[in-house]
């Protein structure tokens, strides 16, 4: 009896070994295949089953980074460093959750020690240029993120480092073709079309930057860079129509915003609606009430309404301000 209670034992050990084996797997295939909610997932149910799962523990972590859980992965990170103070992956996930998270003393602290334990470490590089390019260090971010790229050249956070980087340095040229590599490793990574639209704007190319920004904001709507890229090239081309509903999802989203609002009213001006324009430009003057051009397209919206009067009168203040 005894026997084949062990036999029955050693059968579910087996069967849970192999489970998890095979959950494990998945878990991997997720993380390779940029499925990181299912990545998560995976690997949560790993720890469930060990919470000192080192492999997990680390998974996860690189899960949540992706996802933007930072809290969540800074809790992750510091139980592996816990766990495992010898392991320069586990240092270097937890400085890049500091990091994310502005901690930035603690991280670069963190991400020096995953380096002394490896000097290969990708991560690590990535994090090192990324500190750098928070410290304004260009050139040293940008050796750090062609580091990083050597060690593995499909990470697109790396190029996109190494874009910035390059994009400070005016080398814009170069930094367009970093964007490139960081989006074809990642099409749909948003920073990169952020900054690709950057520098297209930079060298003039509107069209292209209108459609790598409808780019952008298919993957996040409400993206304020995207829209105020996407808002200029617009505006600079006199295309109103789309420019329209571009700028009232700006004032919505950025109230406070001079660009959003002169932007706006470009946009109904543009388009005739002077009546409707009235309020955007009541707004830029609350937000620029000495700028004497805010002023005589106030008092040329009102002459356009047949408001002779008011349009002298604020023509005649603007006058005023420009003696000034």
């Amino acid at each position: 009896m005894t026997s084949e209670l062990r036999s029955v034992d050693e059968i579910n050990m087996f069967e849970t070994r192999n489970n998890l084996e095979q959950l494990r797997r998945e878990a991997h295939a997720h993380l390779m295949a940029k499925r990181w909610q299912e990545a998560s997932t995976a690997f949560t149910s790993l720890l469930q089953y060990d919470d000192g799962d080192e492999d997990a523990l680390i998974g996860l972590a690189l899960a949540q980074d992706r996802l933007g859980d930072y809290e969540l992965m800074y809790e992750t990170t510091e139980q592996a460093a816990k766990l495992y103070p010898g392991s320069a992956r586990a240092l270097a996930c937890k400085a890049r959750a500091l990091q994310k998270l502005e901690r930035l003393s603690e991280a670069t602290i963190a991400n020096d020690q995953a380096l002394l334990l490896d000097t290969n470490l990708a991560l690590a590089w990535l994090n090192r240029s990324g500190q750098q390019l928070l410290q304004q260090r260009f050139s040293e971010a940008l050796r750090a993120a062609e580091r990083a790229i050597e060690l593995d050249p499909t990470d697109p956070r790396a190029w996109a480092n190494k874009g910035f980087a390059l994009l400070d340095l005016n080398r814009l040229f170069e930094a367009l073709t970093a964007m490139n590599a960081s989006l074809n490793c990642d099409p749909d990574y948003l920073i990169a079309l952020q900054i690709k639209g950057e520098i297209l704007r930079r060298f003039g190319r509107l069209k292209d930057v209108i459609v790598t920004m409808r780019h952008a904001l298919d993957i996040a709507p409400n993206d304020v860079s995207a829209l105020n890229l996407m808002a200029h090239a617009l505006r600079t081309l006199g295309e109103y129509e789309s420019l329209r509903p571009i700028t009232e999802q700006l004032v919505l989203l950025t109230p406070a915003s001079l660009f959003a609002w002169e932007s706006h009213m470009a946009a109904l001006r543009g388009l005739g609606r002077f009546e409707m324009a009235r309020e955007a430009i009541d707004r830029v003057l609350e937000l620029d009430p000495t700028n004497v051009r805010f002023w005589t397209i106030k008092a040329d919206n009102l002459y356009r309404l047949e408001r002779y009067r008011e349009a002298v009168s604020v023509a005649e203040h603007a006058l005023s301000i420009d003696e000034e």
